[in-house]
């Protein structure tokens, strides 16, 4: 298709090959607003170029430029669809169908994005759809001690400012299922430094505090009103991210979970962030009950990006829709249970603009 109105292009081609041979492709969606690029080696977002203010193309996503690095450096996890259950479960075990599961272990003695080997470091199947991709896996049954045998599929599309992330899964056992994508965003531009200087808003009135630095949630359901986590009106992400705070030292930062208002099922908005700087903003809509906001505490400079600039501390943020952390040991939250047959269904949406004004 042109990239004339709302058509947009797809192309595919080799990315680069993985030590046991398998080909990893990578997919180029280009609309006359948004560039995003694709590869097949985690489903993963690997570029996300939009135009600021004065119409100058930049890419707004962390990642790296050939293959090798995303293998070697899989802590950061960028750009990755993070599953077969997203974000952390308390020591990789829970209660489901009256037997303990225990998955494996990743993150000190909790499972974190899946487990030693999630689908961040899987080779899904892509296949060219219009204005996009979709990616295929099937997950087995026992895969990182998960029951039942799970086919799984994502699906990119590119229409105008808009990218479209659709999730789809089905089971032949009763599992737990958490598909998110772990993009880390600077609307400034990847190489630009810190994004303590974006405006955040989140549709949340709620938040999920932890326990300890391992960032697994009490149970809690807080209100954000009085206290750090209240991004109800648009706040700059850093005048709040320093103050004395005991969820804000234990993560370092911002790395939590919040409700978003609504109801779960429906596409409704979740996040806005906004850089005065170059004019990009981003908005996100979910159907997902909640949304995890990380503000790139754990970056250090160790690792070099595709412009060759180091990710500091804070050099990027990610918003992941999600079911909430831990979720299958706390009845309180909402469940992340799919019986068997049932088909689990989320969609996140991603719409890019520019301010139009300059702000002094």
């Amino acid at each position: 298709m042109g990239i004339d109105g709302l058509g947009t292009q797809v192309k595919a081609e080799m990315f680069g090959t993985l030590a046991g041979g398998g080909v990893v492709h990578k997919y180029t969606l280009k609309s006359a607003e948004v560039e995003l690029e694709l590869i097949s080696y985690g489903a993963r977002v690997v570029a996300l170029k939009t135009k600021d203010r004065d119409g100058v193309w930049g890419d707004v996503t962390l990642g790296y430029g050939e293959l090798k690095p995303y293998v070697e450096n899989t802590n950061a996890f960028f750009g990755v669809i993070a599953g077969r259950y997203a974000n952390r479960i308390a020591k990789g075990r829970f209660e489901l169908g009256g037997k303990t599961v225990q998955t494996t272990i990743n993150d000190g003695v909790n499972m974190l994005h899946g487990g030693v080997e999630g689908f961040d470091k899987r080779n899904w199947q892509g296949e060219v759809v219009p204005d996009g991709v979709e990616f295929g896996l099937v997950s087995p049954d026992g895969d990182q001690g998960f029951p039942g045998a799970l086919a799984v599929r994502v699906r990119y599309t590119l229409r105008g400012n808009v990218v479209k992330i659709e999730y789809s899964a089905k089971s032949d056992k009763a599992t737990v299922v958490n598909l998110t994508n772990h993009a880390y965003f600077n609307l400034d531009g990847e190489a630009s430094g810190t994004i303590l200087e974006e405006e955040l808003t989140l549709e949340a009135d709620a938040y999920t505090p932890v326990g300890n630095a391992e960032a697994i949630p009490t149970g809690e359901i807080a209100k954000v009103e009085g206290t750090p986590f209240d991004f109800r009106k648009a706040a700059v992400i850093g005048s709040r991210i320093g103050v004395e705070n005991d969820q804000l030292k234990f993560g370092r930062g911002y790395d939590h979970n919040w409700v978003v208002r609504g109801k779960a099922g429906e596409l409704r908005p979740a996040a806005k962030v906004v850089a005065a700087k170059s004019g990009r903003t981003l908005t996100v809509e979910t159907t997902e009950p909640a949304i995890q906001f990380y503000s790139g505490n754990f970056l250090d400079g160790t690792l070099v990006g595709k412009s060759g600039v180091a990710y500091v501390q804070r050099s990027g943020f990610c918003l992941e829709t999600q079911a909430f952390p831990d979720a299958p040991n706390h009845a309180n939250f909402p469940s992340a249970v799919v019986e068997a047959g049932e088909e689990y269904s989320s969609v996140t949406t991603w719409e890019f603009g520019v301010l139009r004004g300059r702000r002094e």
